[in-house]
């Protein structure tokens, strides 16, 4: 199986279980939006969670809950993203995206609800026996998702429009740091979290594929295809922000987004072949199209 289709195959399964999550909670325009959310998109976040969890010798079928809530917590920021007051985007996974399909109020509390789906899976004895390890998943993600990560990053995202000069490659190295990195190191320490071992070697290997990732997002937005990646594209250059590619230049970005990947592959040189899906991970996300 290639890689593709590795991550394909770890999506489906993770969609399935908020699938399955989302069977009983009725008809509710809020809930048919819900399951509209989850559905598409890569998966990359939930796939960290069970490669590390594999990693860490934990069964998948106790690491699904943590994929499916990083998951939930990753459509919910991307409902948010979209709205009028944010990006306002009419188009996302190749599809209208929720306020366009029903409305912003709706958009809006489904949002709300992926995102305390999440932790209601992270509460579960289904995701963990020990209450401590639980209690760990759910204080982490609450930082990662929250005013000190990727809410955060938001914020300083939309400052950033409005301010008087672009934002220096500090500037933006921090706000994508919280924006993007944070929910992809949870992602990756997760498994570590659940079996209760120590998740520097994780951070370590997230942190540079992180920053990897949205530097590969930056050069999208330039070079990319609109159809494949299924979203709008050039809209950073229109808006005059600061990118990786804008503060770089491209090569210059290419570069440094190639060193983050073999910052992030040395992470991991203390595993053995069971980190190669991890190993593969750094190398797809410069090489994407969506």
């Amino acid at each position: 199986m290639s890689y593709r289709d590795d991550l394909a195959a770890s999506a489906g399964r993770v969609q399935a279980c908020l699938a399955d999550e989302l069977a009983g909670y009725g008809d509710a325009p809020v809930i048919a939006a819900m399951r509209y959310a989850v559905r598409g998109g890569k998966g990359l976040r939930g796939y960290l969670v069970l490669e590390s969890a594999a990693l860490h010798g934990v069964a998948e079928a106790r690491a699904l809950p943590a994929a499916a809530a990083i998951e939930a917590v990753h459509a919910y920021s991307l409902i948010h993203d979209d709205l009028p007051a944010m990006d306002d985007d009419a188009l996302r996974r190749g599809q209208p995206t929720l306020h366009v399909k029903w409305d912003e109020a709706t958009a809006i509390l489904a949002g709300d609800a992926l995102q305390t789906l999440a932790f209601e899976l992270l509460a579960r004895t289904g995701c963990a026996a020990d209450p401590a390890v639980r209690v760990a998943l759910i204080a982490s993600l609450a930082r990662a998702a929250g005013a000190r990560g990727m809410v955060l990053g938001q914020a300083q995202d939309i400052a950033a429009e409005t301010a008087l000069a672009p934002l220096s490659l500090e500037g933006i190295t921090e706000l994508q740091v919280n924006k993007t990195g944070a929910l992809i190191r949870w992602s990756a320490e997760a498994g570590a979290l659940l079996a209760g071992a120590d998740p520097g070697a994780m951070g370590r290997y997230a942190a540079s594929l992180g920053l990897a990732f949205q530097i590969a997002d930056d050069i999208l937005d330039v070079e990319g295809d609109a159809a494949k990646a299924g979203k709008a594209l050039r809209k950073d250059a229109g808006a005059g922000k600061a990118t990786f590619v804008s503060l770089l230049g491209l090569e210059g970005a290419r570069a440094r987004a190639r060193a983050l990947v073999e910052e992030a592959l040395d992470a991991l040189s203390a595993y053995d072949a069971r980190a190669d899906g991890l190993r593969a991970t750094a190398r797809f996300v410069i090489t994407r199209e969506k």
